[in-house]
């Protein structure tokens, strides 16, 4: 590879510790509240993943935070090909501006289109690669049609899409040393729907990328029966705990069987209280905070904390995919981090995973964790 070209969505995964589930349209709510962008630092740490093994590349890159600033920061002097139709806006840029980025990218026969930002942002990209394919390929496989690849950076809310590696790290060191490509998919989300608390994933391109170990995989819908799981945490609820509930149905099984009135997408802060003189399956408590953004976690704990969290299946994320609300933070105000899965979801995963965009908690979470599987039994399983 000799030739890469940098977009950056800067506004990706504003909308996640503010509780939006994502920034698609909510911009200035996600402002409002208080959210600060994310994504420029998540490109310059994998810029300077790439920079440090590959110095000599040919950078093109779409203007300012877009991708030319980072790019700059992490030592490269990158050609500016793309500039934003009104730059007095700052990282108020669109999906139209990423295209055109793209576009640049394509006229100038880049080995590489290197993106900053989520599924959405991935989107954009493949539409791009997808309609050059479609009028100049022949649509055999992307393992040898000599298509354009494309390397996610993951810096958005929803990061569901096969097409990132799992850190921006990562990410960058693929970018330099990949030798081949094969297809991944490009999934999307509808977040208005997700907001309301329901997942309706769609496949929205197959395109080529760098092959890897460490590019994530496509986050599955399935993961099994929980039900005897959610018994058995909810029988074992310590009275005087404060519990953090994150989102998906596997951690909302536990609270339903609590009767939580949960959010199924959002994080839920609930505090359990004394159970004496009831029967030991009659627990109590008071919902705290419900679909609460990181302030709102924050403005409510009371220690003892006990976050509880289930892993993306496919991906095994256990914190930095879809609960950002759950921030270095809140991690730090917990006395416990409890990880439950069923034994489907499990068996899909080689190890778990953390990226919480604070190096000292991530690594205070890795290494081999208890996860709960069902009413009485438990798995060990590492997080890297």
């Amino acid at each position: 590879m000799d030739t890469i070209g940098v977009v950056v969505n800067p506004i990706a995964g504003m909308g996640g510790r503010v509780g939006l589930k994502g920034t698609d349209g909510k911009l200035a709510d996600a402002r409002r509240l208080g959210a600060e962008p994310r994504a420029p630092d998540r490109a310059l740490e994998a810029l300077t993943a790439l920079s440090q093994r590959r110095p000599d590349l040919t950078v093109y890159a779409a203007a300012g935070e877009m991708g030319a600033d980072q790019a700059r920061a992490a030592g490269y002097d990158p050609e500016v090909v793309y500039t934003p139709a009104d730059e007095s806006e700052g990282d108020a840029t669109t999906a139209e501006d990423t295209r055109g980025a793209v576009e640049e990218f394509l006229e100038r026969g880049v080995d590489l289109v290197f993106f900053v930002g989520g599924d959405g942002t991935a989107v954009d990209v493949a539409e791009v690669l997808t309609a050059a394919e479609d009028g100049d390929g022949d649509g055999t496989d992307a393992e040898t049609d000599g298509r354009t690849p494309m390397l996610g950076v993951p810096a958005g809310v929803k990061v569901y899409s096969s097409v990132f590696g799992v850190s921006p790290t990562e990410a960058g060191r693929i970018a330099a040393e990949f030798e081949r490509v094969e297809s991944r998919e490009v999934n999307d989300i509808d977040e208005a729907a997700y907001r309301e608390g329901e997942v309706r994933a769609e496949l929205k391109a197959v395109v080529p990328v760098p092959v890897a170990e460490q590019l994530q995989a496509s986050k599955q819908l399935a993961s099994g029966s929980v039900d005897s799981l959610a018994r058995g945490f909810a029988r074992e609820v310590e009275p005087g705990t404060t519990y953090v509930f994150g989102p998906g149905s596997t951690v909302g099984a536990i609270e339903s069987e609590l009767g939580i009135d949960a959010s199924p997408l959002g994080v839920d802060v609930w505090r359990a209280e004394s159970d004496e003189g009831t029967d030991a399956d009659d627990k109590h408590g008071t919902l705290l905070a419900r679909d609460a953004s990181e302030s709102g976690i924050l403005d409510v704990l009371e220690e003892p904390v006990v976050i509880v969290v289930s892993p993306i299946g496919g991906q095994g994320f256990v914190f930095g995919r879809g609960n950002h609300q759950i921030s270095p933070a809140v991690i730090d105000r917990a006395r416990d981090v409890e990880i439950v899965a069923s034994n489907e979801k499990l068996d899909g995963l080689d190890s778990l995973r953390v990226d919480t965009d604070d190096d000292r908690i991530d690594d205070s979470l890795r290494g081999w964790r208890k996860v709960r599987t069902g009413r009485f039994t438990t798995r060990l399983v590492k997080i890297v």
